[in-house]
Order: structure tokens, then sequence, then C-alpha cells
């Protein structure tokens, strides 16, 4: 594989990697029913992530009134990470 392709695929799972670092911490802060998601930087946060876990909401419906769906994300995230790391590295 060329070194460009392979500066690609390396940089897409960085971005991957950082990526599914703020869906964390987007999840976690669910559990704090204090924070303002139209302050900074939490408005931020929600704008970057609720596209993604939005598409996940309407597949799964929540479970004795928690919301499993971002598991579903986490998921499909770490599977595509998964890929590219296989192609960038050529196994």
């Amino acid at each position: 594989m060329t070194h460009s392709l392979t500066l690609v695929f390396s940089s897409f799972l960085g971005f991957l990697q950082v990526y599914l670092i703020l869906l964390l911490v987007r999840v976690s802060l669910t559990w704090f029913p204090s924070v303002n998601w139209y302050s900074q930087p939490f408005y931020s946060l929600s704008r970057l992530t609720d596209p993604y876990l939005k598409v996940f909401r309407g597949i799964v419906p929540p479970l004795i009134g928690i919301d499993i769906s971002p598991i579903l994300g986490f998921i499909l995230l770490q599977c595509v990470m998964q890929i590219f790391s296989n192609i960038g590295l050529g196994t």
C-alpha cells in the first residue's frame, strides 16, 4: 500500500478515536441532570455527537426508561475503526 494511502487510513482512524472519546464524554454527561446543554462547551459537544447518536435512537427503544441506543453507536464505530486499522496495516 502506498504511503499516502496509509496516511489517509491512519488519519481517519485517529479522527474516529477522537470522535469515540467525544461520544463517551457526551453519553457520560447525560448522567448529570445539572448539565446545561445550551452553554459552552456542552453545546458544541452535543452538536458534534447528537446527529450520530440520533441514528440509533430510532432503532432501539428505551429499556425501562434507559436509552441503550448509544451502545449500538459505539459498537458500529469500533467495528469501523477495526476495519480501517486492518486495512491500514495491510492485514
